[in-house]
């Protein structure tokens, strides 16, 4: 059994995987928030390769990084850009992009399920696949702009792994790994006492920095209150369901309110009002009329946007209407577990909430650490070495 577990390829993991939607390098932060916004996939793909080009040097088509709705809207929180909302959406796309190297590696589908788990302890978030050849190229789809690529590159289909792909698989085969999945992450020694909370009281603005931090790390912001007791949390997996005017509210709200502005079924209308007064005070009262009438101009989907001349009663949310990772958008209640939980419990817990990590607390509800499918990683790699 150990020996049949050992000869699974990435290829096994890509089975029903689907291609990738993808960016073209020379795109602007506009055309990434259309594709975001018209993708069933949270992050989309940045490409060296412009397929709209008939130059032969760029032939050779490399994934380079991932944006995601939440790169969007701290790129927009920023003072110069949320004051010229417009003149920040036409900026490149590469100033979204990570400038930490090896977040995403392309792999062969041959590599062994060893060396792709070597890779995400390296570092790396998103392991690009090939899935799918093509003798003959074929026509590529009509694009709403040149610089939204097709899903496919020089004739060939990518998919992408992630942690949650790797930790699903192992668990589909957790019995091979007894008794180590039976014990608690305390005795595992897994938890991991570096994580980043914010107060409840203190300004949304501030928890910006650990935002995009918990973004690059995949883990999450704790709200805590004098006493430590996490009582939520400013996620990335909850923002990335934002409409981009939650920006306006970070850069405006104390983040007690700013997690009732991001709850799911949208703002109450008294913080709207709120966010709305205090952009005025600032002499931004335009902001969120440009957000949105620039974001409708970007879009290339048939999704509906709030419309400018309406009331915004409901713009800190939009609607992916057939998207799973929409309709899994959580409220800011943290999911926590105990020193005392088992891995096997932490796991499933981790992947039916489809986070990346578990807050671990006490009796009292005070923090004690977190654990990542990184730390959880490490622990079934560890095994796997004693099975060669």
């Amino acid at each position: 059994m150990a020996v049949r577990f050992l000869a699974y390829e990435v290829a096994d993991l890509c089975l029903g995987k689907p291609p990738l939607r993808s960016l073209s390098a020379s795109a602007t932060v506009a055309d990434a928030l259309a594709a975001v916004k018209s993708s069933d996939d949270n992050f989309i793909s940045v490409w060296s390769c412009d397929h709209y080009s008939t130059s032969k040097r760029n032939l050779e088509c490399v994934c380079v990084g991932k944006v995601c709705m939440v790169d969007i809207i701290c790129y927009l929180c920023r003072e110069e850009n949320l004051g010229s909302p417009a003149l920040a959406l036409k900026s490149p796309v590469s100033v979204l992009l990570s400038k930490v190297t090896g977040i995403v590696r392309h792999v062969d589908p041959s590599s062994s399920l060893l060396e792709a788990i070597d890779l995400i302890l390296q570092g790396a978030q998103n392991l690009v696949v090939p899935i799918k050849s093509y003798s003959k190229r074929k026509q590529l789809p009509k694009a709403s702009s040149p610089s939204i690529a097709p899903t496919f590159h020089n004739g060939q289909e990518f998919c992408w792994l992630t942690q949650e792909d790797v930790i699903r698989f192992l668990l589909s085969s957790i019995g091979l790994f007894s008794p180590i999945p039976t014990l608690s992450i305390d005795t595992l020694g897994i938890i991991s006492h570096k994580f980043m909370v914010v107060g409840y009281d203190s300004p949304a603005s501030s928890a910006i920095p650990a935002i995009s931090r918990s973004l690059l790390d995949q883990t999450s912001v704790g709200v805590v209150d004098e006493r430590g007791v996490l009582i939520g949390e400013i996620s990335p997996s909850t923002l990335t369901g934002c409409h981009e005017t939650v920006a306006a509210a970070i850069m405006t709200l104390s983040t007690a309110d700013l997690m009732a502005y991001i709850d799911c079924g949208g703002p109450p209308e008294e913080i709207i009002s709120v966010v709305e007064e205090r952009l005025k005070n600032k002499n931004l009262e335009g902001v969120l009329e440009e957000l949105v009438n620039n974001s409708g101009n970007s879009s290339s989907s048939d999704e509906e946007l709030p419309s400018p001349t309406t009331p915004l009663s409901r713009p800190g949310w939009y609607s992916r209407s057939s998207s799973y990772s929409y309709r899994m958008a959580r409220r800011a209640e943290a999911i926590v577990c105990h020193p005392w939980s088992s891995l096997v419990a932490v796991m499933i817990q981790a992947i039916a909430h489809r986070v990346n990590y578990v807050w671990v607390i006490e009796d009292d509800s005070t923090v004690v650490g977190i654990v990542t499918f990184g730390n959880m990683l490490e622990v079934f790699r560890e095994n796997l070495e004693s099975m060669i």
